[in-house]
């Protein structure tokens, strides 16, 4: 496959990215119908760690960051570096200098199905990254890759402009057409939630609530002294 660097990418639209911030990943996953999800072993480098913005996408060598200093290049205000391996690696291919330089771009954030390092800096910079794996082990500048192409990270596959959501819970993906359908069905969810949430306050149970006994019974389930 030729390697490229695609400079002109469709986003999905600032309304639609910002419609979806105040959701989290779990609620966006569940609004989308159990969907774009990304593995959880990608896990957050610091607790508070969040992210709503549009995909840069890299495909990369491992233990190869060449590819990174190039979507830089491509990435606007609002960005998310969504960046991938051709094969498995744990190596540190993003740390401090990377990001101050992802940052001065406005990239705010950073998913990679890889190692990094430099945490305690990106922490402190409250740069928001989630990640494979940490390791000191640095990488080299000497191997094509692409950059905004279609890519597998994590399990899941994410175009280039779609809308990436990351917090503590996970890191869910949501295709750029639909990131404004998906923000109400979220937002409905809440609503539907925050009842559910005032009625378990008051003592009721979600045996009852959601009508469980009858799923029990008919799965056979029996209450014994």
């Amino acid at each position: 496959m030729r390697n490229v660097i695609v400079k002109n990418i469709e986003r999905a639209g600032h309304t639609s990215v910002e419609l979806l911030k105040p959701y989290g990943s779990a609620t966006i996953h569940e609004a989308m119908g159990r969907t774009g999800l990304m593995s959880p072993y990608l896990r957050p480098i610091y607790d508070s760690a969040k992210v709503c913005g549009t995909a840069v996408t890299v495909s990369c060598h491992p233990g190869d960051n060449l590819m990174i200093h190039a979507a830089i290049e491509m990435c606007k205000p609002g960005d998310v570096l969504v960046v991938t391996v051709t094969s498995d690696s744990t190596d540190g291919m993003f740390g401090e200098l990377l990001a101050v330089s992802a940052r001065s771009r406005g990239v705010q954030g950073l998913i990679i199905d890889a190692g990094i390092r430099d945490t305690t800096e990106l922490t402190e910079m409250d740069f928001p990254v989630w990640a494979k794996a940490v390791s000191s082990k640095g990488t080299v500048k000497a191997t094509p890759g692409s950059v905004n192409i279609p890519v597998v990270c994590a399990g899941v596959i994410v175009n280039p402009g779609d809308v990436i959501i990351g917090d503590r819970d996970g890191i869910v993906v949501v295709p750029k057409g639909e990131a404004e359908t998906v923000a109400q069905a979220s937002k409905a969810r809440i609503e539907r939630e925050d009842h559910v949430k005032d009625r378990l306050a008051k003592g009721e149970l979600g045996l009852d609530i959601y009508s469980l006994r009858e799923k029990l019974r008919a799965l056979g389930v029996i209450y014994v002294d």
